[in-house]
C-alpha cells in the first residue's frame, strides 16, 4: 500500500513520532515529508496519507492548515487517513486556564482528521495525540513505542 507521512516539526518532535510511524509501518524515508515540502502529484496514487503537526494555539500549525486548504475538494476520495499531533500533557504544572481551553478548543489532530474527511478521505484510524514535556520537547518516555502501536491500529 502506497502510504505518505506528512509532518510539521518545530522543535523535531513531530518529526519522531513522524518516523516512527513511518518505521512501523514500513514506509521509506523520502515518503516522510514536511507538510511544506509536498510536491504537486505525490499525493498520486498514495492509498494512505497520514498527517501529523504540533498543536499550536490550540490548532493545527499554519503550514498544516496551508497543506489541507490547498488539497482540491474531492481529492482525496477512496484515500484511508489518519492524523496526528503532538501537544502538551494536561499535568498539575499546567495553569487551570490552559486546561479549560485544551478542553474547549481540543487539539490539532481532530480537525486535520476533519479536513481530510472533507476532502474524501475514509478514516483509518482515530486522531491521536502524543505528549511532549515542554513547548521545546522533549517527548514524554514511551512515546515513540506509542506511535508504532498507533500506526499499527491503522485499518
Amino acid at each position: 500500500m502506497k502510504t505518505l507521512v506528512l509532518f510539521e516539526s518545530f522543535f523535531g518532535n513531530t518529526e519522531k513520532i513522524a518516523r516512527a510511524i513511518g518505521t512501523a509501518l514500513g514506509v521509506s524515508d523520502s515518503d516522510i515529508i514536511r507538510v511544506s515540502d509536498v510536491k504537486p502529484g505525490q499525493l498520486d496514487g498514495v492509498q494512505l496519507l497520514i498527517v501529523g503537526t504540533p498543536t499550536r494555539a490550540f490548532q493545527p500549525s499554519p503550514n498544516t492548515k496551508a497543506f489541507l486548504k490547498r488539497l482540491p475538494s474531492k481529492s482525496l476520495i477512496g484515500m484511508k487517513v489518519a492524523a496526528f499531533d503532538t501537544r502538551a500533557e494536561m499535568t498539575d504544572k499546567i495553569p487551570g486556564i490552559l486546561k479549560f481551553m485544551a478542553r474547549v478548543f481540543g487539539y490539532a489532530a481532530e480537525p486535520v482528521s476533519k479536513q481530510m474527511v472533507k476532502k474524501g478521505g475514509v478514516l483509518a484510524q482515530s486522531p491521536a495525540g502524543f505528549f511532549v514535556l515542554d513547548s521545546e520537547g522533549p517527548l514524554k518516555d514511551g512515546e515513540l513505542e506509542r506511535a508504532a502501536d498507533w500506526a499499527k491500529g491503522i485499518k
